[in-house]
Order: C-alpha cells, then structure tokens, then sequence
C-alpha cells in the first residue's frame, strides 16, 4: 500500500498555473506556425503528459489528431531497467507528420527508444514538444526536439501531471516534492 503524502509535504510553487498557461499558448501559436497547411498527429505518453497535451491541443489553432502511447519506465522514483510498451498508438503514422509530446526529457533514452520506433513506421517528419527539458543530463543527443516549455533544475516535481505515486498530479501549478 503506498504512503500517503501530507499536503505539507509538498515544497513551493516552482511554475504557477499561469505561467504554465502562457507558455503552452506560446508553443501553440508556434507549432500552428511550422505546420500550417499541414494536420499533424500529436502523440503523447500516458500518463503525466495527458495535462499537458490536453492544454496543447486547445492551444493549436490548426486541425490535428492526438493519438496515446504507454511505456514503462518508471515507477515512484526508481528507474527500472529498460523500456516496454504498454499501449501502441492505435493510428498508422506512416506519411504523417507526428509530434511527440513529452512531459519531461531528461537522459533522453526513453525518448530515443520511442523515436528510434517510431521512425521504423515512417512518419513524413517527427518532432518533439516538452513541457520540461534538462538538457544538462542528456546522455542522447540527437533527438529531434523542436518545443521546449521549460528548462528546469534536477528537481522532483509534483502537480500539472507529474505524482507522487499517483498523487498530485491534479494540481493546476508544477510544485517541488519535499520528498
């Protein structure tokens, strides 16, 4: 049974509702920009990017299509080792144009794995949209993302999506964890 988590538990405001609000409407304007003429698919990991994908969505102003992949990955805090699809996408992508959208990229390995995958269905392009980016704990480089929302420290966050053990993650702003 996981441990339930005191509200007091949870750290300060790091990006307020509204700052988050404004920025993804930023990144709509932008991707309705690089795609226009074109209906592109986004594509987003459950769970966590399902906040951010649905604000995303409201954002772009140009026909599109969102579509859902699952992946284990990781649990709590703990990686586990590897990466397995839980849920295909139940479109084909093969000559369309797919934006992945992301939660967070950190290491990059998931995201190269999923890239990597997704590139054997052959989309027209793939891009990425994510809300959190840490550039400086890469150990993938040469992955193809466009849209970054934030660049963020090596902090645990809590609300817009992010849990702690499947808590949290309805709050409206992203919070540090005191965990």
């Amino acid at each position: 049974m996981p441990r339930l988590i005191r509200p007091d538990e949870l750290g300060e405001v790091y990006l307020s509702a509204e700052e988050i609000r404004a920025r993804v409407s930023e990144l709509g304007t932008e991707i309705a920009r690089d795609y226009e003429g074109r209906e592109p698919i986004l594509v987003a990991a459950l769970k966590t990017s399902v906040f951010f994908l649905a604000d995303l969505c409201r954002a772009i102003p140009i026909p599109h299509a969102i579509d859902f992949i699952d992946l284990a990955g990781y649990a709590g805090r703990t990686p586990r080792s590897g990466v397995r699809l839980l849920k295909d996408l139940d479109v084909t992508i093969e000559g369309r144009d797919v934006l992945l959208v992301e939660d967070v990229v950190d290491t990059g390995l998931t995201l190269n794995y999923l890239c990597k995958q997704l590139t054997l269905r052959k989309p027209a392009s793939l891009r990425v949209a994510t809300l959190l980016d840490r550039p400086y704990r890469r150990l993938v480089n040469d992955l193809p993302v466009d849209y970054v929302g934030f660049t963020v420290p090596d902090e645990f966050f809590v609300g817009y999506g992010f849990d702690i053990d499947e808590r949290w993650r309805n709050l409206p702003e992203l919070r540090l964890a005191k965990v």
